[in-house]
């Protein structure tokens, strides 16, 4: 599925949509350029779903957590990752849990350490907006 965005509020909007879609357990691939848009994206499904507090790149601390009534959501900014060993050092695997929802910036940089994905969006500067390209996994697990 491809979509154009011509601004931040439509993106908002596209990530509130996500929210109704993507259930616990879900592993979602967000790639794009820095300013793409990827962390604007998960600000949005999270404040659809609910989160009131500030929501911020994890570029520094590899991962934000936040809490929701029916599930956890965890953040992560790969781009900083020098080698994906570093994942298992900080426990990665139990970050992938059925009752959390994982939306990983930079994947590539996790690539034979992280597990397949359910949904792999790619944001893309485009005429003062974003192009979005959806690509869904066969068996992804969808909110009821």
């Amino acid at each position: 599925m491809l979509l154009y965005l011509p601004d931040e509020a439509a993106t908002l909007a596209f990530a509130a949509g996500l929210q109704t879609t993507l259930a616990p357990g879900c592993v979602v691939f967000l790639h794009g350029n820095l300013g793409a848009g990827k962390t604007t994206l998960v600000r949005g499904y999270l404040r659809a779903a609910g989160y009131l507090g500030t929501v911020k790149s994890p570029t520094y601390t590899l991962v934000e957590e936040y809490a929701l009534s029916d599930r956890t959501v965890y953040h992560f900014d790969l781009y900083r990752l020098n080698d994906p060993e570093e994942l298992e050092w900080m426990g990665i695997r139990d970050y992938f849990r059925p009752d959390s929802l994982c939306f990983l910036e930079w994947p590539e940089k996790g690539e034979g350490i992280l597990p397949l994905p359910d949904l792999e969006i790619y944001l893309e500067p485009e005429d003062g907006g974003r192009s979005v390209r959806i690509v869904s996994a066969k068996g992804m697990r969808t909110a009821t």
